[in-house]
C-alpha cells in the first residue's frame, strides 16, 4: 500500500458540508476535492477545518471512494473514512447538520 498523504479541507458552509458528509459509513466520512491520485483502501491524514472554525481537525482516515478526473458531472476526489478514533468530529458534524434539512436540489459528491 502507499505511504499516507496529508490533506486538507475547509468547508465553508452547511450545505457543502452536508454534500460532502458520507453519513452511512461506521465512523462518517467527508468527500474531499481533489485531482490527485489514490487508491482504495489508502491511508490519508487529513485536516478538516468545519464552517465558521479556525480550528483544524485531524483525521486518519482510509479512501472507500474515488471519483477520477473527468467524471460525468461530478467533482473529481475522494471519499475519506474516519477512523474509529475521530468520533469527536463525526459527533460535530451531526450535530451542524442534524436539525436542517437538506436545501432542494442540494447535490451529495457521493451517492
Amino acid at each position: 500500500m502507499s505511504p499516507q498523504k496529508a490533506l486538507s479541507l475547509t468547508i465553508r458552509d452547511d450545505e457543502t458540508l452536508r454534500s460532502a458528509y458520507m453519513s452511512w459509513l461506521e465512523h462518517g466520512g467527508l468527500f474531499v476535492p481533489t485531482e490527485q491520485t489514490y487508491a482504495m483502501g489508502q491511508q490519508v491524514y487529513l485536516l478538516v477545518a468545519l464552517p465558521g472554525e479556525e480550528e483544524r481537525v485531524p483525521v486518519d482516515g482510509e479512501v472507500v471512494w474515488i471519483t477520477p478526473p473527468g467524471a460525468s458531472h461530478r467533482t473529481a476526489g475522494i471519499g475519506v473514512h474516519f477512523g474509529a478514533d475521530d468520533r469527536r468530529l463525526r459527533e460535530r458534524i451531526e450535530a451542524r447538520l442534524g436539525g436542517r434539512p437538506p436545501a432542494r436540489g442540494t447535490p451529495s459528491h457521493t451517492l
